[in-house]
């Protein structure tokens, strides 16, 4: 035992170690192409069977060393392996694109070893998320996953809803090279909001192609890759898209994410997929962002009980419904038998004059201005980004003080209205250009002022967009899931802009390709509310 896992064991009440653990470092694991990856395996000290969890990451081994030593206290030999490219592994690191021929190669490694005994759990959060779903129609007939805000489909990651998802894949940059380098020095980065600071400043650059430089110093191979082969490439994105993976004989899948988790919404679909199967895949979200500590300590009590009800037929520590969710404003945690819990009634409120937000239709005609510049983009604040410093739920303030955002507010509600799964909108709307983003969030008023964002979403249009007869676009898109109670006195609020910068690349209004754009023109977006083109956002309500 180590004074790190006895700690996380007390803060995470976990149930008591079995037994020591014995650490085997550094076991090289060559794969079929001769590239060797390093290994760590912790085993039970004791005598007898026991299974086996298998995480594969590509942020170095001894950042998950505690988490694995106290699986292996509770029973479980544990393997850590860095992906290829990564720490002390051979090879090129190129994301996403190895995994299922090394996991496979690593799996026939495992079957080899005298101490395994065919059970296998995966498990691990964002990318070693991807990891399992790369393999798990490779697993042995016992096998479970715990798969953490993460999804099968990348895609939609790094192009949602057509855009690409600048602040990610920079501050992701900033983390996976800095590691490979200078893991000290990229951790008190993480930490002290640097991570960050880069990440806007390098994502003014122009083209964007260069903003690696800009981000760690030098080119960095997958990043210019990416804008050479996979813009709009369907074949890149069908070769690793591990979706067709999830089939009837998936193994038992725990999902666990949060609320202000970018994946979350591919993540609820690998979830419906499985669900739609027939199987019964347990479900946790939490009010949590993707770095947030519940999710960066691999959820242990959870993972634990779900390990070994299906690797060792012990189900006394799982809970009696497969879904639990937090519903923030209320602060509690429900538990429901599917996810969402039944239909909602859906709730539509609309713009109306003088920038109000009503349960009513409009009976009279308006148009709301403002003036998108991508030289002084509008700024992203909070919400389901990838940052270890600014992520979720936070005051809108500055936000929406600025000219190009508008923002539309309800009265103060009489009574608690509780939305659960994906709000939608309903934008009509037109700009000088034909180019232009649209950024709709919604937010949770308090009493005293406070503007807190609870679910955002965007929609890129393109010449291609079909508009309506006289000349504007009616655009129908979600906002990204949430589970949220607004309280007696707060409001509804309702932001739209034209960016979120870094978040998403900025929209340059020209029709450029998006890694060699270098021409910049400000748009003139116009809002259309009232009879005959009603913008709305529909809420999914529930009377719990």
């Amino acid at each position: 035992m180590s004074l790190s896992s006895l700690f996380l064991a007390y803060v995470e009440d976990l149930p008591p170690r079995r037994n020591g653990v014995r650490k085997h470092r550094n076991i090289p694991v060559t794969m079929p192409d001769g590239v060797v990856l390093m290994t760590d395996h912790f085993a039970p000290r004791a005598t007898g069977d026991f299974p086996t969890i298998l995480m594969r990451l590509p942020y170095g081994r001894r950042g998950f060393g505690t988490i694995a030593q106290v699986y292996a206290e509770r029973g479980f030999h544990v393997v850590l392996q860095a992906c290829r490219g990564t720490e002390k592994s051979g090879g090129e690191f190129d994301p996403l694109t190895n995994e299922r021929a090394d996991g496979l190669a690593t799996l026939d490694w495992l079957k080899a070893q005298p101490w395994f005994d065919g059970r296998l759990g995966l498990s691990g959060p964002s990318y070693l998320g991807y990891a399992q779903w790369a393999i798990c129609d490779a697993l042995p007939p016992i096998s479970a996953m715990a798969t953490k805000v993460t999804t099968a489909n990348f895609r939609p990651v790094v192009f949602p809803s057509g855009a690409f998802h600048l602040g990610l894949w920079l501050s992701w940059l900033q983390v996976i090279e800095g590691l490979r380098q200078r893991p000290l020095h990229t951790a008190t980065r993480m930490f002290s909001g640097r991570i960050e600071r880069t990440t806007a400043q390098a994502g003014m650059t122009l083209p964007l192609i260069e903003a690696d430089r800009a981000a760690s110093g030098h080119a960095v191979p997958f990043w210019r890759h990416w804008f050479e082969h996979s813009v709009g490439n369907d074949r890149f994105w069908d070769a690793i898209d591990h979706r067709h993976r999830l089939t009837a004989t998936t193994p038992p899948v725990h999902f666990i994410s949060g609320w202000y988790d970018f994946m979350l919404d591919p993540l609820l679909a690998d979830y419906a997929r499985l669900v739609e199967l027939g199987h019964r895949p347990y479900l946790t979200v939490g009010t949590w962002f993707h770095i947030a500590e519940e999710l960066q300590r691999d959820n242990l009590r959870e993972t634990i009980f779900w390990m070994r009800a299906h690797l060792e037929g012990d189900s006394s520590g799982l809970r009696t419904k497969p879904v639990r969710i937090h519903i923030s404003g209320l602060d509690q945690w429900r538990e429901f038998e599917h996810y969402p819990p039944g239909p909602p009634d859906l709730e539509q409120w609309f713009l109306g004059s003088d920038a109000a937000l009503t349960p009513t239709a409009p009976t009279s005609s308006g148009v709301d201005r403002y003036r998108y510049d991508p030289a002084d983009p509008t700024p992203n604040l909070g919400g389901a980004i990838f940052a270890f410093t600014g992520a979720g739920a936070v005051d809108n303030a500055l936000l929406e003080a600025r000219s190009d955002v508008l923002v539309y507010s309800s009265a103060p509600l009489t009574e608690t209205l509780t939305i659960i799964g994906q709000t939608s909108v309903t934008l009509h709307a037109c700009a000088a250009l034909a180019h232009a983003d649209f950024f709709v969030r919604l937010c949770d008023v308090s009493p005293e002022g406070r503007s807190i964002n609870i679910c955002d979403g965007l929609y890129r249009v393109t010449p291609a967009t079909p508009r309506e007869p006289n000349g504007s676009w009616r655009l129908e898109f979600p906002l990204h899931a949430t589970a949220h109670a607004f309280r007696p006195g707060h409001r509804l609020r309702l932001l739209i802009a034209s960016g979120a910068h870094p978040r998403y690349a900025r929209n340059l209004g020209t029709d450029e390709p998006i890694g060699t754009a270098t021409t910049m023109l400000a748009n003139t977006i116009e809002i259309l509310h009232g009879t005959g083109q009603a913008t709305a956002i529909t809420l999914p309500r529930y009377g719990l």
